[in-house]
């Protein structure tokens, strides 16, 4: 299980994600309200302003303090490190 920082020291598993995306538009503030109103939002921003909103496949919507580009630059880190590692095993 390879594990995403989304700030605080808060991790996400990667093989749960499907999407992370902005938080301004109407269809994802939407969402975010019906998460909450089902008790499946999980607020990791410790207050600060939303930034990006990583929504999983088990139906769990994360609302997270650091930008988009961030998580998924952080992703692609990872899988990067992982494939040169797996290279070097050969």
């Amino acid at each position: 299980m390879k594990l995403i920082n989304i700030g605080f020291g808060n991790m996400v598993s990667s093989s749960r994600l499907i999407a992370i995306v902005s938080p301004e538009s109407a269809p994802i503030k939407r969402i975010i309200s019906d998460a909450r109103e089902k008790g499946q939002l999980i607020d990791a921003t410790y207050g600060r302003r939303t930034r990006a909103v990583i929504i999983t496949d088990c139906g769990y919507i994360i609302l997270s303090a650091i930008q988009p580009e961030t998580v998924a630059g952080r992703l692609s880190v990872k899988g990067e490190q992982e494939t040169t590692e797996a290279l070097d095993d050969e």
